[in-house]
């Protein structure tokens, strides 16, 4: 079900709800450049769970209003909006990739609401302490950090080209990305299923702009608005040691700065192949047991 929520400050998003109506309520954060439309598990496997999977175009995406200048911790307001909305006061909330540090802000920012958290192939704070951000990162991404880094001026003209590339043709950016693939993730890439789910999720996340991908690269490399060492809820930490797009030793920092953390990582997986573990992430959302077979940090 398709709906449109007001934020505090007015400004409309665009939310998906899927799954079982009276089910569990979970949060799904979306990746960058993304939209509500990005890969899930399919809606009979959420009614065999029993989870009501909400997402949203986080400002910028799809048809929800900009929030320009945004942070990470911005996510937290949108994200309690959108629970009013649909009359859901505690939730469990989960972050692949650029959804992975605004899972962290909600679960830092709303700890009397969210229950659990995870955050698979998330990115560490810009300049965190003691991790060099960069270190084992594609080089297309160092590029856009860096660039974002200085502002959004500087990064706008690169990414409106992109964004208008990938709108004239969505297979442009899984082509684009193919280059710097790692084995994982090219085997995950290469189920068609897979492309059709990643080439929708950037037609609709780039419908009309690239105004939230601009911002969401600016607000992961500028300073996020909360300390994760500030999360008092359990968060479990998903990776693969072979991503290149955001490596590893941003989960183990934040497996290290989170108190109540569990870090999973997985030595022969990559960036998508989180895709494939979301429902047993699900189980663990939902449950209130640890991850079996955890691999220490």
């Amino acid at each position: 079900m398709r709906q449109s929520v007001r934020a505090a400050d007015g400004r409309q998003l665009i939310v998906e709800t899927t799954g079982d109506p009276r089910g569990k309520p979970v949060f799904l954060l979306h990746g960058t450049p993304g939209s509500r439309l990005g890969p899930a598990p399919r809606g009979v496997v959420l009614y065999q769970q029993g989870v009501r999977l909400i997402s949203y175009d986080r400002p910028g995406y799809g048809s929800s209003d900009r929030l320009r200048l945004r942070t990470v911790a911005d996510v937290a307001q949108d994200v309690a909006a959108v629970a009013d909305a649909l009359g859901v006061e505690r939730f469990a909330v989960v972050g692949r990739s650029g959804g992975g540090p605004h899972a962290l802000a909600c679960a830092a920012l709303l700890p009397e609401r969210v229950t659990r958290a995870a955050a698979l192939v998330s990115l560490a704070p810009w300049q965190a302490e003691g991790l060099d951000w960069f270190a084992g990162m594609s080089q297309s991404n160092v590029a856009e950090y860096t660039a974002a880094s200085a502002g959004p001026d500087r990064l706008a003209a690169g990414l409106e080209s992109r964004s208008a590339q990938i709108r004239e043709n969505p297979v442009q950016l899984l082509a684009d990305l193919r280059l710097e693939l790692t084995e994982p993730d090219r085997r995950v890439v290469s189920d068609a299923g897979i492309r059709a789910l990643l080439v929708r999720n950037y037609r609709e996340a780039l419908r009309t702009s690239a105004a939230g991908w601009i911002d969401d690269a600016v607000a992961f490399a500028t300073p996020w608005g909360f300390d994760p060492a500030d999360i008092t809820v359990p968060v479990l930490l998903w990776h693969g040691e072979e991503d290149v797009f955001s490596p590893i030793s941003h989960s183990r920092w934040l497996a290290r700065r989170i108190p109540c953390a569990t870090a999973v990582l997985e030595p022969a997986a990559a960036h998508f192949t989180a895709l494939r573990v979301m429902p047993d992430i699900l189980v663990w959302l939902l449950g209130d047991r640890p991850w079996a077979g955890q691999v220490p940090a």
